[in-house]
């Protein structure tokens, strides 16, 4: 007759420790994913909304708007990947739209790119309503 007291138990332990240990790893990776993601996106809102009152002429060909959409996803950890941002010499209302990126290591060993899109809308005619 052989021993097996605690068997059982030693194989359910050796079977739940790397599953549990692979859950934690999962949402981690999970969390700062989000984390990233979120901090992306507001890098892409903070870029679009710098960008969309430079594309009016009115304020005398001042400031570049992608030069300034670029700065302010720079500010926030992104670099800009894509800008519609046009200048548009009439008073028309326009809507400005950025694409983002940043490279992230997940879980400090596999790099991932997020990435983020913003739209901002400008209405020139605002600017006399005195609207901001």
């Amino acid at each position: 007759m052989t021993d097996d007291h605690g068997a059982a138990g030693t194989l359910l332990l050796s079977v739940l420790v790397p599953v549990a240990v692979l859950g934690v790893v999962l949402v981690l990776g999970m969390a700062q994913l989000a984390v990233a993601r979120a901090a992306v996106q507001a890098g892409a809102d903070a870029a679009a909304l710098a960008a969309a009152p430079l594309t009016f002429h009115a304020f005398d060909g001042r400031g570049d708007p992608q030069a300034a959409a670029s700065d302010a996803a720079s500010a926030n950890g992104a670099v800009l990947a894509r800008c519609d941002c046009d200048r548009d010499p009439t008073w028309a209302e326009r809507t400005v739209v950025v694409g983002v990126e940043a490279s992230i290591r997940l879980l400090g060993a596999y790099r991932v790119v997020v990435a983020a899109e913003a739209a901002a809308e400008f209405r020139p005619v605002d600017l006399i309503r005195g609207r901001s």
